[in-house]
């Protein structure tokens, strides 16, 4: 995409932006009372078709940050367990074009959305913008695996983050650095069933009490049309050492 467009442009600038590069569509997205509209690309199954056909035998980047994961969708339905979000911080890691993170701004948390590609930054900007979030939620490029964002947060979210094993390390480091030290602060983590996340939680286990569910849900076959029931596993991180 151009780079040159600043996230903090004006509102049609940025649509004007996105839709450059992709065909979008605004999508309701709804979790218990709450509806939102949210920027998506309108045939992500296209594009990649299109770009896997062009790249031939080269490397192609997939947007899966355009994806809604069921994942951000169930920690939108866990905010509510945090307790009373008034005065309260969350952010969101990796997060694409901010589902959870928006609930979680739409519940009433000053909230940071983070992701490191310019596209996800460019969505959940214009998301933010479209539902009227500007005052409750921010979003801005960081690395969760290396950078340090210089304050601590009442709730962490991430949805599909323990797909790469390689980034365990450097995740746990970020969550440490960003978790309030506080009792009912918590890290709130969906992935898909499938995926294994033996090494994290591993590493979890010795700076957080993990609590875990499994959590079914219907998502429709591309190929098929027809539903088929999954599994989503959601983790509860609570910090063993508070102030």
């Amino acid at each position: 995409m151009d780079t040159a467009i600043a996230l903090d442009a004006p509102l049609d600038e940025l649509l004007d932006a996105a839709r450059c590069r992709y065909d979008v569509c605004f999508e309701p997205v709804a979790v218990g009372d709450t509806r939102l509209e949210l920027l998506q690309i309108a045939d992500v199954a296209a594009l990649i078709d299109r770009q896997l056909a062009a790249a031939g035998d080269g490397p192609v980047e997939l947007p899966y940050w355009a994806a809604v994961w069921p994942g951000a969708v169930l920690l939108a339905h866990g905010l509510p367990g945090l307790g009373d979000p008034a005065g309260r911080s969350a952010l969101e890691v990796g997060c694409g074009i901010g589902v959870a993170g928006l609930f979680a701004a739409a519940a009433g948390y000053d909230t940071l959305l983070t992701d490191i590609h310019p596209d996800a930054l460019l969505f959940t900007q214009i998301n933010i913008l479209h539902n009227g979030l500007a005052h409750r939620a921010k979003v801005a490029r960081a690395d969760f695996t290396a950078d340090r964002l210089g304050r601590r947060f009442d709730a962490i979210l991430g949805a599909e983050v323990l797909y790469m094993q390689d980034a365990y390390r450097g995740l746990m480091k970020f969550l440490l650095a960003h978790i309030a030290l506080k009792k009912d602060a918590a890290v709130l983590l969906a992935k898909d069933y499938t995926r294994k996340a033996t090494r994290f939680l591993a590493m979890a286990d010795e700076e957080f009490a993990i609590a875990e569910r499994v959590v079914g849900f219907k998502e429709t076959n591309p190929e098929s049309g027809q539903p088929e029931r999954k599994l989503c596993q959601l983790y509860r991180l609570t910090p063993k050492k508070v102030a």
